[in-house]
């Protein structure tokens, strides 16, 4: 597999190894039966030394693509010596974690996403049980019996082995990461609590993760630690990374894009959006994030929630949640518990 330049005309997706900047490559690797396609990991190389942002999930055929990309570019899965981990789902994190018990690697990941890892790495830890619990109080109950459905209800004992503690958590600062390369570690939590991106200042590129993607809004908060407020948080993070030097942005999920700045600037504006419609929807009679949620749009496509699939429904009730939630921080609404369910109306 020769690496290839990057192409903006090329589907992101497609299988290869392409070159973003000197020693960088971006590698999409698989996500069967997943929306999002694929998940980009990036080598960082000085043709001595390797490191990759990510791993992707732990999957033989994902396995099978990052071998054959790495031969592009004359290394070998037991030649990366360290794994840059942005968060800990399992897309970016669990193929490090089988790799490593193989060649040795090292893993790092943000020190704020140990809660989640520990809960995840549990084999008593049911699938999704507090964003279940988060539903319920949404009012979200036939979106709870459509997850156990499609999940079911017992522990994932087939997953915990997949959860185990990086070699070192990360802290915010600047780290070398090859003998002449360098990177910031910028802590952003939104997208989970412990999100961490990387900058390459000299060579003005952002590694962004999902904390930052050009297609879609990132989900807030979905982790196994629930945050109290995850999409102030978010926000937070989208302006002290646009404080930050406008780079180039390598997400985990799309294609390259040319400014942080630009899509920041237009995720911004989504959630300002957002706020308002969910706000005037409240107004006009919604109590529950559950009944919110049902008089929106989703997707660019404007889809309504009954025709979403039970996990998207739960992603699009949590998310109304949190936006409800940080009105009521606003001081725009206000919330009170009745039967295990939050309601809201104006002030």
């Amino acid at each position: 597999m020769e690496p290839l330049p990057e192409d903006s005309s090329r589907n992101w997706a497609e299988p290869g190894v392409y070159e973003v900047a000197p020693g960088v490559y971006r590698i999409p690797l698989p996500l069967p039966n997943d929306a999002l396609r694929a998940v980009n990991v990036y080598a960082v190389t000085d043709g001595t030394n390797l490191v990759l942002i990510d791993s992707g999930w732990a999957l033989p055929e994902a396995r099978e693509l990052l071998t054959d990309a790495l031969k592009g570019i004359g290394a070998e899965l037991g030649d990366v010596r360290e794994f840059l981990i942005t968060h800990v789902h399992r897309d970016h994190y669990t193929q490090a974690v089988v790799l490593r018990r193989e060649f040795g690697n090292k893993i790092s990941l943000g020190q704020l996403e140990e809660p989640s890892l520990k809960a995840s790495a549990s084999p008593d830890q049911f699938p999704m049980q507090a964003q279940i619990e988060l539903l319920r109080h949404s009012g979200a109950d036939a979106v709870v019996t459509a997850l156990g459905q499609l999940f079911g209800d017992s522990p994932r004992h087939t997953e915990a082995h997949l959860w185990e503690d990086p070699d070192e958590w990360l802290a915010p600062g600047r780290r070398t990461v090859l003998p002449n390369r360098e990177l910031d570690v910028v802590h952003t939590p939104g997208h989970t609590s412990g999100h961490v991106v990387f900058v390459d200042g000299a060579a003005g590129l952002l590694f962004s993760g999902d904390h930052v993607l050009p297609h879609i809004t990132p989900s807030i908060g979905f982790q196994p630690v629930p945050a109290e407020s995850p999409l102030s948080d978010y926000l937070d993070s989208l302006k002290l990374v646009r404080a930050l030097p406008d780079r180039r942005m390598l997400p985990a999920h799309g294609p390259v894009a040319d400014s942080v700045h630009t899509r920041i600037d237009e995720l911004l504006e989504h959630h300002r959006k957002r706020l308002e419609t969910m706000a005037a929807q409240v107004e006009a009679g919604a109590t529950t994030a559950y009944d919110t949620a049902n008089r929106l749009g989703w997707t660019r496509r404007g889809r309504k929630l009954s025709e979403m699939d039970a996990f998207n429904q739960m992603l699009a009730v949590l998310e109304t949640g949190a936006h409800l939630d940080l009105l009521v921080a606003q001081n725009k609404l206000v919330a009170q518990q009745v039967d295990g369910v939050r309601h809201y109306k104006t002030t």
